[in-house]
């Protein structure tokens, strides 16, 4: 306001994430403000609206939690400083007061093992490279894609104490990470009595870079490095007294046996309380739901009563689809967090489970004894779906469901700055289908468009597929008023896309249907227009928006470095998480994204493979091997891995111009 003006409106809050909730709710309710990973619509009323009466608050749980251990690989890591700045800010306004901070850490873990002492030669083969490090932390790989350079300790280290003080600042509890009992091999030299075992290998990673040490609850050494390296931490730090450790994630423990899972757990707890008497400890759930086979009730209980109740808060990851209080009996006492997973990888690709976050926290609530302490939105990968997490973080504190047609409605008005009938038609139509999957989803994009084709391809959607070309037609039919907001252009690129999803689909339909009833002349009909036209449109029309651009993944991995060396290393490690992530595909396309540069480059030469070995199969009478393509297109995935071609990090091409060409041409 101009001095001595009246001022509108005031915003007070228990602290200084519930004043900038306050106030994100003035400008989202009476202002019709907007503010995503996407973008923000912040085009102020004149004069401010004033409020009647006061409006009071208060969120029905003590935590609202976000990030999950694999966004700081996903999503976070090649962010710079004003990046962070920008995400914590829209924390604070979206009401998160509970968070990691775990940038840095490897730089503290490098001077615990010196000081243990083992040699500089066995730490750079136990830690990841940069892209991988989310599960070099949980135990589950050493080594690939490393070693972290000096710069790149020195860095994150700058970058945690800004952080932290970032949150901090705004009333945010931050989250340190713990020890959770895995040691690298050159501690076996150092102490060789030390009682530590191997586990098996993670996911289909082998002992060449999985198979991780795990050292006995029991062991005396478990407690020094333990606590060595929270003091470490706080001493570096301060603290907030809550800490994450995960020490079976997707692994097996060693024995079934209840009392040794309490013993691991004690240990684990009992390595923070000798750094900090008042350690909470922060524990993933995932693990209960991924091996449910192991975790049978009396393992978990076991688990959880190795430590004193109260003392531990358990995250229920994938509260949305497969909740794990409902037959723990609310994990035994113990406080949980009801979380919404949501993504896998950071993924690209239309979803959500909107009825099950809309019901869900509340019924957790009413549970028998409930012992949830708050909400959470733990996505493996972000600047995804906006429209979801503007709704959890609405419900985190809300004290009953929303009507959720009417908020999508409201929600298109603010996203895009002015009321459009057919912006808020289309909204709806996206709502009540792919924004709705019931039973249990699991979004992790299995389109034929990202996964390495074959001939026994998941076509399956769980919407109907005319809903979102319904969609796509009444979104362009309000490009001509909406077409300035940046929010809109995003979201024309993000529907034209699934609708390109789609359609790929289809076309790998027709091309086994020709394949497999031998017409050569409909085979290379569907192929020709997939390869040839379909994926170069859907890649111009993602060329056109920065945030669908290869280049901008890359060039910010780049950007870290402070070498040439470095950069080619940092340029490989995001290479490859997207692509085959591990040496030989292991875990291959799991997190695959669709970019401009990507879809050309990569999947569309995989699509021209593939359908060149079906002509050659029908040509020559011999029959199409996978076994043979797999090898054969293993060599494209990896070339693309180490073309070392330069993608640029700006934009080209008219969105608009684009989404409509391809709606001309394509449109069912």
């Amino acid at each position: 306001s101009p001095p001595g003006a009246a001022v509108a409106v005031a915003v007070t809050g228990s602290s200084g994430v519930a004043a900038a909730t306050g106030l994100y709710r003035y400008l989202r309710d009476f202002c019709g403000c907007h503010l995503s990973w996407s973008g923000a619509q912040l085009r102020l009323p004149d004069p401010l609206p004033r409020l009647r009466a006061e409006i009071r608050a208060s969120a029905p749980g003590r935590y609202r939690y976000y990030q999950n251990a694999c966004t700081q690989s996903y999503s976070y890591a090649w962010w710079d400083w004003a990046r962070w700045e920008r995400e914590i800010d829209w924390m604070a306004l979206s009401g998160i007061n509970l968070a990691p901070a775990f940038a840095g850490q490897e730089a503290a873990w490098q001077r615990v093992y010196r000081s243990l002492g083992l040699n500089q030669s066995e730490i750079d083969g136990y830690f990841t490279g940069p892209a991988f490090l989310a599960w070099n932390r949980m135990g589950n790989l050493h080594g690939w894609a490393g070693p972290l350079p000096p710069a790149w300790h020195l860095k994150q280290l700058y970058l945690q104490y800004r952080i932290v003080e970032r949150m901090r600042s705004l009333g945010m509890i931050t989250v340190l990470p713990a020890f959770a009992g895995h040691v690298p091999q050159g501690v076996l030299r150092v102490f060789p009595h030390v009682n530590a075992t191997r586990l098996g290998g993670w996911s289909h990673f082998d002992c060449t870079y999985s198979c991780t040490y795990l050292l006995d609850p029991e062991d005396p050494m478990f407690q020094v490095i333990g606590t060595l390296f929270l003091k470490e931490l706080i001493k570096e730090f301060g603290t907030d007294h809550i800490y994450s450790a995960d020490t079976f994630n997707e692994m097996t423990p060693l024995f079934s046996d209840p009392a040794y899972l309490s013993r691991v757990s004690n240990a684990v707890f009992r390595s923070m309380t000798g750094a900090d008497p008042e350690a909470l400890w922060l524990m993933q759930g995932w693990l209960f739901q991924h091996q449910p086979d192991f975790w049978q009730p009396a393992q978990v209980r076991a688990l959880l009563h190795g430590v004193p109740l109260g003392r531990m808060i358990v995250l229920d990851l994938f509260a949305e689809s497969k909740p794990v209080y409902q037959w723990t009996e609310s994990f035994y006492g113990q406080p949980f967090i009801w979380c919404m997973l949501h993504n896998f990888g950071g993924n690209h690709g239309l979803f959500g489970t909107v009825e099950a976050i809309n019901h869900g926290p509340f019924a957790a609530r009413r549970f028998p004894n409930s012992t949830m302490v708050g909400t959470g939105l733990v996505p493996e990968g972000i600047e995804q779906n906006d429209m979801v997490y503007e709704l959890m973080n609405e419900l985190g504190w809300r004290q009953e469901p929303l009507d959720l047609p009417s908020w999508v409605t409201r929600y298109a008005e603010r996203r895009y700055g002015a009321p459009n009938a057919a912006a808020a038609s289309a909204w709806r139509l996206l709502l009540r289908s792919v924004y709705n999957c019931t039973g249990v989803c699991v979004n992790h994009n299995r389109s034929p468009l990202v996964r390495r084709p074959s001939l026994h391809m998941d076509t399956e959607l769980w919407y109907n597929a005319s809903d979102v070309y319904e969609a796509w037609r009444l979104l362009l039919s309000a490009g001509a008023e909406l077409g300035s907001s940046p929010t809109f252009r995003y979201d024309l690129v993000d529907v034209t896309r699934q609708a390109a999803q789609q359609l790929v689909s289809n076309y790998y339909l027709s091309i086994r249907q020709a394949f497999q009833s031998h017409a050569l002349p409909e085979l290379l009909t569907a192929g020709g227009v997939l390869v040839y036209d379909l994926l170069p449109e859907l890649d111009s029309l993602l060329s056109s928006h920065r945030l669908f651009l290869l280049g901008r993944w890359l060039e910010s991995a780049r950007a870290v470095a402070t070498s040439d060396q470095e950069a080619e290393q940092y340029e490989l490690n995001a290479r490859n998480q997207v692509t085959l992530w591990g040496p030989s595909g292991n875990i291959l396309d799991y997190a695959n994204k669709q970019l401009g540069g990507l879809v050309l480059d990569y999947y569309g030469v995989r699509w021209s493979l593939f359908v060149s070995a079906l002509v050659e199969s029908l040509n020559s009478g011999s029959p199409f091997h996978q076994d043979q393509f797999n090898q054969a297109v293993f060599q494209v995935e990896r070339g693309f891995v180490y073309n070392k071609k330069r993608y640029p990090a700006v934009p080209a091409g008219d969105t608009l111009e684009i989404s409509r060409k391809l709606f001309l041409k394509y449109y069912p």
